[in-house]
């Protein structure tokens, strides 16, 4: 997706005509279905003019591309401007340009990470080098088009109220600046230079259309990316905020040394990057020399990245580094220097099969350690004994003397990056108010079906590579469990039947080859992530007089998810169906965000199907 694109004459003419917002406004628009903030307006009206001093140079070519807001494939970021033209010998390349309307920026004793006024006040922030380079790395990464064709990719970032740039150009970000030079308000003339080493002959054969239009490269999944992750090679391009938990997270450990205990909060919703930090952030502290380890409530995150470094690792080395969460009952305090807690809205207060062990598994973790950095997606609270919510994280920090730092990671990587889908889901299953009113120019694969059978044939049909599986939710009894030979889903007429996830697969189920044909409920994928997931949705989530309503009876009696909530109910009926009404919206919206490409969709309430088809549905 662009928002703009022109020649470099015809760029040119829209600024003398300024009319370049008004056209960025109206791609906007059309692209996302909703209004720009003024500041952003002002943002484009901005630098572009600064844009426009750089091409009026006769010495490049009028025909040269100019591409204004592109998308990066699989991510909600967008590069600022692309340059495409060819070189010699008829090379085609793009010039990616990183704008930033700073006038200065200070050193920080972070990796990529500068000091500089943002937002109504100073703040750390990503060095523009790194995110020109990192943006290139994805775009790289993604695109068929620049690997097929070898486009070369060239990224600088141009500070054009700059007249300060010894900050940005200490030697400490030696390696960010060789990767991507940093232009400033004075040096037009440079990176004119700069444009002109690599575009000597203007975009004549359409380079970034074919770049916007290429087929993307399959993504890598972070449950095969552990081994790689774990012995520090560079699995995943860190982006943005996501660079700036990961190096403040390692500031917060090194002062926990010194400085007392400290608990870091990283707020994320799905697909934002929250676990490849998490694992990023482990590796390099054992890396350091530092005892680290990944905590979380689930298992099956926890089990599928332990067969991954099966066989490359000692079974106790592996099973020091996964810990399931109520792992802390008695330990020394202080005794690790860092827990990394994934999933953190899935903790519970008490531990063991039988819910009898230890007091508290968040007082206990934070005790445990010297620095605890939790990840929390409160909207991911599925069942009645989740409590690691904020407020939670908060109050046990505090009674434990730790200082809290809080950080928020935005930006959409699953979904095909597209924060239109989740913004459109939440608002659909009533978890927000606000949001997108229907799908079109998502981006992304979503489908609703009129028959599971039609459904299942659709998922098997997207199961190359191991990478679709069916989920549920958890509406039908287990009966497979005792008996093999029973069938625990089935919709008469429709020629649908099927089983739960074998007890033989336990938590591996969503990467054991062949388990297509089974289905998959909240406790088997959350946290991990397919391809394309195709979701049943139970008699749980119905419509009611016009207005999507839920229903904890309709819950297996086997489900512990909602386990209790009769008795609950009793003592506070509102408190407990707001409660559950939440826990089941909540499990459809994990579910339902489970696959990077595609989500297809069967609701046994008919009317849950009509509700969720509001506006068009995208075809293949």
């Amino acid at each position: 997706m662009i928002l703009y694109q022109a020649t470099k004459s015809d760029f040119l003419g829209d600024l003398e005509e300024s009319r370049i917002d008004q056209l960025l406004v109206d791609g906007f628009r059309r692209h996302f279905r909703q209004g720009v903030s003024p500041a952003e307006v002002g943002s484009w009206r901005n630098s572009l003019q600064y844009v426009g001093n750089v091409l009026r140079d006769p010495a490049m070519p009028n025909d040269l591309g100019v591409s204004v807001e592109c998308q990066i494939p699989r991510s909600s970021k967008r590069i600022d401007v692309i340059l495409t033209g060819h070189g010699a010998a008829d090379s085609a390349h793009a010039v990616i340009l990183e704008l930033k309307q700073w006038e200065r920026a200070a050193r920080t004793d972070m990796d990529a990470m500068v000091r500089t006024f943002l937002g109504g006040g100073e703040r750390e922030t990503i060095h523009p080098s790194y995110q020109a380079w990192c943006y290139a790395q994805l775009l790289e990464q993604f695109n068929q088009t620049v690997q097929q064709e070898r486009v070369v990719l060239h990224p600088c970032a141009f500070l054009h109220n700059c007249t300060d740039a010894a900050g940005l150009r200490d030697p400490f970000y030696k390696e960010h600046l060789e990767r991507a030079p940093v232009f400033t308000r004075h040096e037009v003339a440079r990176l004119r230079g700069f444009i002109r080493e690599f575009i000597l002959h203007g975009d004549h054969d359409g380079i970034m259309r074919r770049i916007e239009r290429s087929p993307l490269r399959p993504s890598r999944k972070l449950s095969d990316a552990v081994v790689g992750m774990l012995e520090e090679r560079p699995e995943f391009v860190l982006v943005d905020e996501q660079k700036e938990v990961f190096e403040k997270a390692l500031r917060l450990v090194r002062l926990s040394e010194t400085s007392g205990k400290q608990v870091m909060i990283v707020h994320g919703g799905p697909g934002t990057g929250k676990s490849v930090v998490a694992i990023n952030l482990v590796a390099r502290l054992i890396g350091e020399g530092r005892f680290a380890q990944y905590v979380s409530k689930n298992s099956a995150p926890r089990a599928v990245y332990s067969a991954r470094l099966a066989g490359r690792r000692k079974v106790s080395e592996i099973s020091g580094l996964f810990c399931g969460s109520g792992s802390y009952i008695g330990i020394e305090p202080d005794s690790c220097q860092c827990l990394v807690v994934d999933e953190a809205h899935r903790l519970n207060e008490k531990s063991g099969l039988y819910g009898n062990l230890g007091e508290n598994q968040i007082q206990e973790i934070i005790r445990a350690a010297r620095c605890t950095v939790f990840f929390v997606d409160e909207n991911q609270q599925v069942t009645l004994k989740d409590i690691g919510m904020p407020e939670d994280l908060r109050m046990w920090a505090d009674r434990l003397g730790a200082q809290v730092t809080e950080m928020r990671l935005e930006s959409q990587f699953r979904c095909q990056g597209s924060d239109a889908y989740l913004s459109w889901l939440d608002r659909r299953l009533g978890i927000r108010d606000e949001g997108r009113a229907d799908l079109e120019g998502a981006g992304y694969d979503f489908r609703i079906f009129d028959d599971p059978s039609e459904l299942r044939a659709a998922i098997e049909a997207r199961n190359q590579d191991n990478g679709a599986r069916l989920v549920a939710g958890y509406c039908w009894p287990w009966k497979s469990k005792k008996d093999p030979a029973a069938w625990d889903i089935e919709f008469p007429g429709t020629g649908f039947r099927a089983r739960w996830n074998l007890a033989s697969d336990g938590s591996l189920w969503i990467v054991q080859p062949g388990s297509v044909s089974e289905v998959g409920c909240i406790h088997t994928c959350q946290g991990l992530e397919v391809d394309h997931v195709g979701v049943i949705i139970g008699p749980d989530l119905v419509m009611r007089g016009g207005e999507l309503a839920t229903d904890p009876a309709a819950r297996a009696g086997s489900d512990k998810s909602v386990h209790g909530w009769r008795q609950r109910a009793k003592r506070d009926p509102e408190g407990t169906a707001k409660l559950t009404d939440r826990i089941i919206r909540n499990t459809y919206r994990t579910l339902m965000t489970r696959g990077t490409k595609g989500c297809y969709v069967y609701a046994v309430d008919p009317g849950v199907r009509e509700w969720l088809r509001d506006g068009p549905t995208p075809t293949a």
